[in-house]
Order: C-alpha cells, then sequence, then structure tokens
C-alpha cells in the first residue's frame, strides 16, 4: 500500500481530505502533528508528504525544505492561502506537486491523487 503523510496540528481541518485519499484502498493515511514526528515519519517510504500552510511557528514552506532534506523523493504538497501565482513564486524550486485550500475536501483528494498520477507517467527524460 502506498502512504501519504499529512503534517498538522489540524486534523479536524483534513477530514475530508484524508478520506477522499484513502477511499479507493490504495493509500494508507499516516497523521504528524508537529515537525519532529514529520521528519521521523518521512524517513521511511513515503508516497507523498502534505503539510500545513503553518505549524509549530513554522511555515509550511519552511517544513517543506525540511522534508526534502528528509526524504527526496516523497512528492510534496502545501496547505496556501496564497494566490497561485504568489504561490508558485514562493514554493519555486522546492518540486511541489500542488498546493491545496485550507479546509480541503473529497474533490481536492481527486485533484491531487489526478497530478500525482499524471506526474509519474511523465518520462524520465525527453
Amino acid at each position: 500500500m502506498k502512504r501519504i503523510l499529512i503534517v498538522t496540528q489540524q486534523a479536524d481541518n483534513f477530514s475530508k481530505l484524508a478520506k477522499g485519499l484513502s477511499a479507493e484502498k490504495i493509500y494508507d493515511v499516516i497523521w504528524a502533528n508537529s515537525v519532529e514526528a514529520a521528519r521521523s515519519a518521512a524517513i521511511g517510504l513515503m508516497d507523498m508528504i502534505i503539510i500545513d500552510e503553518n505549524l509549530d511557528d513554522r511555515s509550511g514552506l519552511s517544513i517543506a525544505k525540511d522534508m526534502i532534506r528528509v526524504n527526496a523523493l516523497a512528492h510534496l504538497a502545501l496547505v496556501s492561502s496564497l494566490s497561485p501565482e504568489a504561490f508558485h513564486e514562493a514554493s519555486e524550486g522546492l518540486g511541489v506537486l500542488a498546493s491545496l485550500p485550507p479546509r480541503s475536501d473529497e474533490k481536492d483528494a481527486e485533484r491531487l491523487l489526478n497530478a500525482l498520477a499524471a506526474f509519474m507517467k511523465m518520462p524520465d527524460s525527453l
């Protein structure tokens, strides 16, 4: 089974997203409520890491940089209230697969899984 780590202290805000991610029984959703717990969990095999906008007095973008160092193979998605243009500018170079709105739901889960599937189908080189 594939694994998705959700890093948040507000699990209730992610319940609909988690339900959508695990609906097909392909993904196992794992939760971390601190940066330290996320680091520990991300050391193992992780297909995707979803990071809340703020956690432990840090921004999601800052936490994403930590997660890249811990597990460079995991795909990243970040919750952000920034506009798409501002998010792109702020996250450029981090290899973030997608941004998610605060209080994401099943439709956002479907969009995220479609983006992951499309990325996985891309050729390694041209």
